[in-house]
């Protein structure tokens, strides 16, 4: 892999990550046409770079619910007995419940992930796949976006809601579902607004991220650039430019949910896997092509 492949695959992944349409299907499909799918394991470790301009982004809340965590394991159960009495949760009480709640949103994907490892790396990238969960996540995305109640705030969220999140992020294990994509879709099916579904799509994927990301990255270490894998310094180069573009991203995208519906992203995945199914039809694309190892 070349830098330009690099910088070019670190744009999609910082473009595609935080928008409902699957930064591993982008991945899956432009890797195939520079030539060879980049892996499972380039784009686990791109997506650090994402995830930290998450944690940049959100620093002042992860920093709060942190505290506010690690001071309830100290002894503090203020939320224990204020919750028992039927007296309102502080601020400080929500944001430890939060960081349980992430704890627990998180075990789905982490449980899912390492008991399908084998095929995340290799049968779910094939692209006949990745078409028709693009399409047909799409489906589902605008359902939820048009049927969902849209009332509910992060300072409603429950455990169960919290383990449901975790399933519904799960799926994202599959190229073309889309993490964010999703998150989003269940908090909407639950009642959640749009913005308070897509701020906690960002902080439940921390943990699985990070988690995926350094197992792909301690495991990869010796094999970078043998077996048609991709050097160190381009994965470096991804991961830097995933990071900066992906920071951007958030940005625009928050404000973008507060305003607006999700059916350009509906349409533009519908496109999108069209666009697939016609490559492949064609032969310009193909389905299984065999993903590198490490």
């Amino acid at each position: 892999m070349g830098l330009g492949e690099a910088i070019l695959l670190g744009l999609v992944q910082g473009l595609t990550e935080f928008l409902p349409v699957s930064s591993s299907a982008h991945l899956r499909i432009i890797g195939d046409l520079l030539g060879s799918d980049p892996g499972a394991a380039f784009t686990a470790i791109t997506q650090l770079g994402t995830e930290t301009a998450v944690i940049l982004y959100f620093r002042r809340d992860i920093a709060r619910i942190a505290t506010a965590w690690w001071r309830s394991v100290r002894g503090d159960h203020g939320t224990d007995w204020r919750a028992r009495l039927g007296m309102p949760l502080g601020r400080s009480d929500h944001d430890t419940l939060m960081a349980w709640f992430i704890a627990l949103g998180s075990l789905p994907i982490v449980i899912l992930g390492l008991a399908f490892q084998d095929s995340i790396e290799q049968t779910f990238r094939n692209l006949w796949l990745v078409a028709l969960t693009l399409a047909g996540f799409a489906l589902v995305l605008g359902w939820a976006d048009s049927r969902g109640a849209k009332k509910r705030e992060l300072t409603e969220l429950t455990g169960r809601h919290a383990l449901q999140f975790g399933f519904w992020q799960a799926l994202a294990l599959v190229p073309g579902v889309s993490r964010s994509g999703g998150t989003i879709t269940g908090g909407l099916l639950m009642g959640y607004t749009r913005e308070a579904a897509a701020r906690y799509s960002f902080l439940l994927a921390i943990p699985a991220v990070f988690g995926s990301g350094l197992f792909q990255l301690a495991k990869s270490v010796d094999d970078f650039g043998k077996g048609g894998t991709p050097g160190f310094g381009a994965t470096l180069v991804a991961t830097l430019v995933a990071f900066v573009v992906g920071y951007l991203v958030i940005i625009v995208f928050l404000k973008i949910v507060s305003t607006f519906s999700y059916k350009p992203f509906v349409y533009y995945r519908l496109g999108l896997a069209a666009l697939v199914v016609i490559l492949l039809l064609t032969g310009v694309l193909d389905a299984n092509s065999a993903p590198v190892t490490t």
